[in-house]
């Protein structure tokens, strides 16, 4: 399996909005935490637009000091958030919500 890390600043140039992003796979994701990040798994992300959208919905909670993605396509991508404070799981499951996908616990 091919791995593709994106991270926020950078545009990928394929992203141009794809059927996938519209209506995404049900996502799992197992979440860990450690010191001031946090990891979440989430399967079914495709592309960069993918990336982006979960990128910026969970970028806008506070506390959020940036977001990294190791994508995956078509399997489990790693979201590592890096936090100055303990984000709420709900916050988090929401967020991930608002880009089209969820958490799964």
């Amino acid at each position: 399996m091919a791995v593709e890390r994106i991270e926020l600043g950078k545009k990928d140039a394929g992203a141009t909005g794809c059927a996938c992003c519209a209506a995404p796979e049900t996502s799992t994701a197992a979440q860990t935490r450690s010191g001031e990040t946090e990891t979440i798994r989430v399967e079914g992300m495709t592309c960069g637009h993918c990336v982006s959208a979960v990128t910026e919905e969970l970028s806008a909670l506070g506390g959020v000091e940036g977001v990294d993605v190791d994508l995956v396509a078509g399997g489990v991508s790693t979201v590592t958030i890096r936090r100055s404070a303990p984000l709420d799981p709900a916050a988090i499951d929401a967020a991930v919500g608002e880009a089209g996908y969820s958490v799964v616990r």
